[in-house]
């Protein structure tokens, strides 16, 4: 059995440990309320240019068909935007989607496809691929507490441009979507081309009067609908990684409490070992007198 000083010393560190866990809970349970709002905040944009995009595509236009609406007869090249945390701690909530990625990334590969280009959104995400040798092509770490979308829009713009050049036939965004605090769901979903199941039939068959042109409005529109779609999956995915680190955080506290109690009486029988040794060489010593 360790001896009373050294059980002390244990006992100290881990009460160390869980003050550590515990701030870091309050941090970032203060953070996950902030994050869910923004959240919540961004859905109604996203779902308002969802549905102009729809109406859009399904309006008569016969001299222009833009190519993020136009399927591929066969793909062989890929993009893949993927959105993970910059920072750790935050329970499996980075595993889950990158064993989700992984997979999917297996399956396109199984079924043809050539070049893979990814897009990181975020340190883990970008630390992982380029583990395994994936074909980065853009990156953007660090975004802090609160996104922008100027943040994302470069390296978004990387994988639009190359669909639109014919250079990938598909691209998809991999992100984890914010159900509630106590459950997230890793989520692979196709981004381009834009499918019916993406944007939904319209309320209504509208006709347009386009100023400038068809093209250009068409274009500038689908464009925005991308950035609101990612900009949201990064909201979606901050709000998870907040949630899944209070989580995270809560449950090594508990089992911090729980080692200190071990510790705790292991040190009592310890030290009553002791009490009990040393009065047995007391009475040991008055008999031999």
């Amino acid at each position: 059995m360790a001896g009373s000083k050294e059980i002390r010393g244990k006992i100290k560190s881990v009460q160390n440990t869980r003050k550590i866990t515990k701030a870091m809970e309050m941090v970032a349970a203060s953070k996950m309320r902030k994050a869910q709002e923004r959240m919540r905040t961004a859905r109604p944009y996203a779902e308002k240019i969802r549905r102009l995009a729809a109406n859009l595509s399904h309006a008569n236009v016969t001299e222009f068909r833009h190519p993020f609406l136009i399927q591929k007869e066969a793909v062989k090249r890929v993009g893949l935007i993927l959105v993970t945390t910059d920072k750790g701690l935050c329970g499996g909530l980075n595993t889950n989607i990158l064993r989700h990625t992984v997979t999917a990334m297996k399956a396109w590969e199984g079924s043809g496809v050539e070049d893979i280009r990814v897009v990181a959104i975020g340190n883990k995400g970008l630390g992982f691929m380029q583990r395994i040798k994936a074909n980065v092509v853009a990156q953007r770490t660090h975004l802090g507490d609160v996104p922008h979308l100027d943040q994302l829009i470069g390296p978004v713009r990387v994988l639009l441009d190359a669909y639109t050049a014919g250079e990938i036939d598909a691209v998809h965004l991999a992100y984890t979507r914010f159900i509630n605090t106590m459950r997230q769901e890793p989520v692979i979903e196709q981004l381009l081309p834009l499918t019916g199941e993406r944007l939904g039939a319209p309320e209504h068959a509208w006709d347009y009067l386009y100023e400038p042109d068809p093209q250009s409005v068409i274009e500038e529109l689908l464009v925005r609908y991308i950035e609101a779609i990612v900009y949201q999956a990064v909201a979606e995915n901050m709000a998870s990684e907040q949630s899944a680190r209070m989580v995270a955080m809560k449950a090594a506290s508990d089992n911090a409490g729980n080692v200190i109690k071990e510790l705790q009486l292991v040190y009592n029988k310890s030290r009553q070992a002791a009490i009990t040794k040393e009065l047995a060489e007391i009475v040991g010593g008055a008999a031999a007198v």
